[in-house]
Parts: structure tokens; C-alpha cells; sequence
């Protein structure tokens, strides 16, 4: 069975999961395959979050050992008498296994698992786990038993194998120093340090054509100019732009505080036309990540304003060509017969406050009081008495 799971001729099986806890010491919590907790795991994860660890990472640990306690149920070894074998057998299956979150459907465009775009440099992932969150697993682990073993419980010593060439140069180490070089501990994967991938003005560019909306300009841009995460770009509102100053207020995932972050021009500017465009929120406090709806609302009535105010416009000449080229006003001077229509007017007579009425003076468009005949409905004499 061992060498089975460490070829990958054979599978750990999905048992057991992690669900939402109902108190505020322990947000999540690892069940086995009849519902039941596992009070050894609750334990070291309510030790966890009594270190003050966000509820993500708790949640992170839980997946970690839920794999853990997956093979040991297999392998019907209780978690106290586990030894350095069963976790040379826990790295050699997620080496060998399949992730279940790479599972996707894949259509003809999609790149290969493990491959490289040429454009971008960005490799593809691979089907199985990547050597970080194998090294993460081992780290949950080795925390799992060192959290037990301080209670006297569990093996006497930590399956998980240390480096002791690591802990001593780390143990007396001066940030001015060059970064050290140490052997990885046993069962430890090779990370690959890669530089940092760059995109070039005309990617760039095209980038930020093909985008339809002004919202995603605007995420983009700040994303890019100020380095905050995505979940804290995500939770940001209008109350935290400064916008004299080009700042915008994020609470940072590491302090948890209300930190300001610079900004390009660009991303305010995009910002304020997605805002002209839609309006401003009427729920406060009011994200500026709404709905992608909102947006293509707005392109839709933008369009459907362009439209109309094209036809108005053609129907204006059509009417200049029929009708005489001047007349007098009420103070007897002459005056063009049909003014040009503006774009107030058109945005007013959109809001509902102006409505067109056939030949009327001062450019067609004419408010009409509350209660009054709509030309529609009213007879030539009704039209021509207004007028």
C-alpha cells in the first residue's frame, strides 16, 4: 500500500472535510468521514488563532492536516504512533497524486498543463501539487506534533524531519548580511526562485483596449501602480479616496490597519468616468468592485443616448430643409426657426423633467407642467393654442 500511494498506482481516498466552526476561537474545523470532529486538530488550530492568525490561514491549516489525517486513516495508524515513514509516504503521494483543484475543462485554447507562454513568461500549473505546498504541508505538520508534543502528547519525536544546518544559521543572523545558503531538510522540495515577470508597453496597451469598461481600467490600474493585494483592493469604498492627494486607503492583510497607498493619475482618472458614467452608488458604505452589470448598463443607455441623439439630430435637418430659415422671438428678433438641440436638453429630456413637443420654441424641447396634455394625446388646436 505504501509504495502504491508513493507511485501514484493508487489513491488516498476524500473522507472527511473542513466546515465553518460556530465559534469565534475556532472558524473552522476538521470533521472525519462520520461528521465527527477531530478534537486533536481543534486544539492546535484554536491554538492558532489564539496567536492572533487570520481565519485564512486557520482555514489553510485545516486543508493541510485534513490530507494528513486522510492517509492516516488509510494506513490505520493513529496520529500518535505516526513516524518519519508516514510522512515520506504523505510526500511521495502528493508528489505522484493529481490536485483536485487543477481539475478544469480544458477547450482547444488552453494551454497544456506545465507549459510556458512565450508572450507573457507565465508558466501554466502543473496537474499535481506544486513543491510550496508540499514544503507547506510538511510545515503543518511539524507544527501539529510540536504543538502536542509540548502537552506530552503524541510521539516522542516529530515525524517531520528538521534541518539543523538551517535552525543554526538562521538562529544568529543580521539582516545587513548577505542571504545564507543551508542544506533543505529532509523530504523538503527545491522551490525555484524566479525573477520578477514584466510586461511591455504594447502588451500593455492592448491590455488595456480590450477592456470594455472604465471599472476594469481602474482595478487594473491601481492594482498594478499600487501594489495593494486584491482582496484589499476588493474591499475598498469611496470614503477611502483621497482624491487631491492620489491616495487610496486599504486595510493591509499583514497589520490589519487603515494604511493610505499612492497611486497612478491614471487609475483616478478612469475612475472618475466610470463614476460619471454610472452615477454614485445609492447604498453606502458603497465598494467601487460592483456588479460588471452596472458597467454594461451604462454602455447601453451611453449608446442608446448616442442613438437617439442621432436621429434627433437628422430629423433637426430634415426640418430645416422644410421649414422656413427664420422667424422673431416674443422681443420681435429674428431668430433661426429650429435652434440646435444641445446635449442639456437631451439629458433632460432623458430624466423626465422636458418632453418634445412638435414645433415648439426654443429648439423643441419644452417643459411641461405637471398635469398637462401630452402632445401624443392632444389634437392639432390643443398643440397650435401652446404654441
Amino acid at each position: 500500500m505504501r509504495r502504491a500511494l508513493m507511485e501514484g498506482r493508487c489513491c488516498v481516498p476524500a473522507v472527511g472535510s473542513v466546515i465553518a466552526g460556530v465559534a469565534s476561537c475556532l472558524p473552522f474545523v476538521v470533521v472525519d468521514a462520520d461528521g465527527r470532529e477531530v478534537e486533536p486538530v481543534s486544539a492546535y488550530l484554536r491554538d492558532l488563532v489564539l496567536g492572533d492568525v487570520s481565519p485564512l490561514t486557520c482555514r489553510s491549516y485545516g486543508f493541510g492536516l485534513l490530507r494528513w489525517h486522510r492517509l492516516l486513516w488509510l494506513l490505520e495508524i493513529s496520529w500518535e504512533k505516526a513516524t518519519e515513514a508516514d510522512v515520506a509516504v504523505l510526500v511521495g503521494w502528493l508528489r505522484e497524486a493529481r490536485n483536485p483543484q487543477r481539475v478544469r475543462r480544458r477547450n482547444g485554447s488552453s494551454a497544456p498543463p506545465g507549459s510556458v507562454n512565450l508572450k507573457t513568461g507565465k508558466p501554466s500549473l502543473r496537474e499535481g501539487y506544486a513543491p510550496a505546498t508540499i514544503n507547506h504541508n510538511l510545515t503543518v505538520v511539524s507544527g501539529f506534533y510540536a504543538f502536542h508534543g509540548r502537552f506530552g502528547a503524541g510521539p516522542v519525536l516529530n515525524p517531520v524531519p528538521v534541518s539543523r544546518e538551517r535552525r543554526q544559521v538562521l538562529a544568529h543572523r543580521s539582516p545587513l548580511e548577505a542571504a545564507p545558503v543551508f542544506r533543505r531538510g529532509r523530504l523538503r522540495q527545491k522551490v525555484p526562485a524566479q525573477a520578477p515577470r514584466s510586461i511591455p508597453d504594447q502588451l500593455w496597451d492592448k491590455l488595456s483596449a480590450v477592456m470594455g469598461c472604465d471599472r476594469d481600467r481602474a482595478l487594473l490600474e491601481f492594482y498594478v501602480s499600487s501594489g495593494a493585494r486584491a482582496s484589499e483592493l476588493l474591499g475598498v469604498c469611496l470614503d477611502d479616496i483621497d482624491w487631491p492627494g492620489q491616495l487610496i486607503y486599504v486595510v493591509s492583510k499583514g497589520t490589519r490597519i487603515r494604511q493610505p497607498v499612492p497611486a497612478s493619475p491614471n487609475a483616478f482618472r478612469y475612475l472618475g468616468r466610470y463614476l460619471a458614467a454610472v452615477g454614485l452608488p445609492t447604498q453606502w458604505p458603497a465598494r467601487l468592485a460592483r456588479p460588471r452589470r452596472c458597467c454594461e448598463a451604462a454602455d447601453v443607455l451611453g449608446d442608446a443616448a448616442r442613438s437617439a441623439e442621432s436621429q434627433r439630430q437628422a430629423r433637426h435637418e430634415l426640418d430645416l430643409a422644410r421649414r422656413p430659415t427664420h422667424g422673431r422671438d416674443q422681443d420681435g428678433r429674428r431668430r433661426p426657426a429650429h435652434p440646435r438641440r444641445s446635449t442639456d436638453n437631451l439629458a433632460a429630456c432623458a430624466s423626465g423633467h422636458y418632453r418634445p413637443i412638435p414645433h415648439c420654441t426654443g429648439g423643441g424641447l419644452a417643459r411641461q407642467a405637471p398635469g398637462a396634455l401630452h402632445p401624443a394625446s392632444a389634437s392639432a388646436a390643443d398643440v397650435r393654442c401652446r404654441l
